[in-house]
């Protein structure tokens, strides 16, 4: 980036540490950006610095919102007796786009991966706990971890720890492939995972 003048660098710099963003793209958008009017580069850096002050954590389910609870733990429609239990806030906006799925969330941010040095405290656990425990509606809860080996040692996990509890844990059937991630796969995928799931 030494051909760059130092604002046109730095903006590459940044823009290339973004996932999924190699070098030419970060050249590519940052010129973009440069070309754009100065009141529509402004609104881009402002809604960046807006939405990074103004979202937080749902006390309830742990999903990324502006309000809290979040509109999902907020929507009285929802059905109150299952928990769908997903990786990220990317995987609750996944399983939204299907339409289909009308219960509430918990996000754990992370799954379990010794390798890493992520135990069961590391992620969003125990208020998945204390959440079930205060609530006596709850009757099922939906695994939906990432079929990988991280997301299958979490699922196993949580289901063993819910056991004895009674309250009824489904894994989402494998019609997502194995290694692949939620946030990536189709609607129908998504849809047919949730009708195959099956209780741990």
């Amino acid at each position: 980036m030494r051909y760059y003048a130092k604002p046109l660098g730095k903006l590459i710099g940044e823009l290339s540490k973004l996932p999924g963003i190699g070098g030419k793209t970060a050249q590519r958008l940052a010129f973009h950006i440069l070309s754009l009017p100065d009141s529509e580069a402004e609104a881009l850096a402002e809604a960046v610095v807006e939405a990074k002050h103004n979202m937080k954590y749902c006390s309830v389910c742990g999903n990324l919102t502006d309000t809290d609870p979040c509109a999902l733990c907020g929507d009285s429609t929802r059905s109150k007796n299952t928990i769908c239990v997903v990786e990220s806030p990317r995987d609750v906006f996944a399983m939204e786009r299907i339409k289909e799925y009308k219960g509430l969330y918990h996000v754990l941010h992370g799954v379990i991966s010794p390798m890493d040095g992520i135990g069961p405290d590391e992620i969003n656990l125990k208020s998945l706990i204390l959440r079930l425990q205060s609530d006596a509606e709850i009757s099922e809860v939906i695994l939906a971890t990432n079929p990988n080996i991280e997301g299958e040692a979490t699922a196993m996990y949580i289901a063993r720890l819910l056991k004895p509890s009674g309250i009824k844990v489904t894994r989402i059937a494998h019609g997502i492939p194995v290694g692949g991630d939620l946030e990536y796969a189709d609607e129908i995928t998504l849809l047919k995972a949730m009708e195959g799931r099956r209780e741990l």
